[in-house]
């Protein structure tokens, strides 16, 4: 028995992936691909997203938005976890791998319930707000440029329904955090965003030491 999380070196990490993940051939594909790239590490764990399509079926997820979609392995995996008339708006800026992650969900026949907007997020944040779509949504997946994670936790609090879950990805930083006198805007803010979110009434939470750290947060 262990009264803390486990650390977990090459082999465990392996056996974990052996005995849990399920992760289909496409989403194999579309992973390796993407390791191929420049910023691989902007891709989420397989078990991530996983994780992410259990928390979908696990609350009945059928309005879902997610800020930063890269290739689109996360929105992969959460649409195809949403019932037939779940939608998810996904926020990312232009750039190469947009076509790659349209090119996997047209292949995974879930194209037609993601909305792929290309403009800074703040942006469509906003637009979605200002359409009067406040209290709408069932979860929010944040996995974008971590400077403006204390501003994302609020517009997810205003656009998410009670009961709706807000999760932020990258929120141990790979060890950053501890940083006493962090070196990058980024760093400071996931400092302030988990600092806040520690007393945050607004919220129940955990953070999850899974891939490099998941923060979810359900809105009271």
């Amino acid at each position: 028995m262990t009264a803390q999380t486990l650390y977990l070196d090459d082999a465990l990490y392996h056996y974990l992936q052996d005995v849990s993940l399920r992760e289909t051939p496409l989403l194999q594909q579309l992973r390796a691909e993407t390791q191929a790239m420049p910023m691989a590490r902007w891709q989420v764990a397989p078990e991530q997203g996983q994780f992410l399509a259990l928390l979908v079926r696990l609350i009945g997820a059928q309005r879902l938005l997610e800020v930063g979609t890269f290739t689109g392995y996360s929105a992969l995996c959460m649409a195809q976890a949403m019932p037939a008339q779940g939608r998810l708006i996904c926020c990312d800026l232009p750039g190469d791998y947009n076509q790659t992650a349209l090119r996997y969900w047209q292949q995974a026949g879930v194209a037609d319930k993601i909305d792929l907007r290309l403009a800074p997020a703040l942006d469509t944040l906003a637009q979605l707000e200002g359409q009067g779509q406040g209290g709408s949504f069932d979860l929010i997946f944040i996995d974008a440029d971590k400077a403006n994670y204390p501003v994302y936790l609020e517009y997810a609090l205003r656009l998410l329904r009670v009961g709706g879950l807000a999760i932020f990805d990258n929120t141990l930083w790979s060890g950053r955090v501890l940083q006493s006198e962090p070196d990058s805007a980024d760093t400071r803010a996931i400092q302030a965003l988990n600092r806040a979110l520690k007393d945050d009434s607004r919220v129940d939470l955990s953070l999850l030491p899974l891939g490099d750290g998941l923060t979810l947060c359900r809105k009271r």
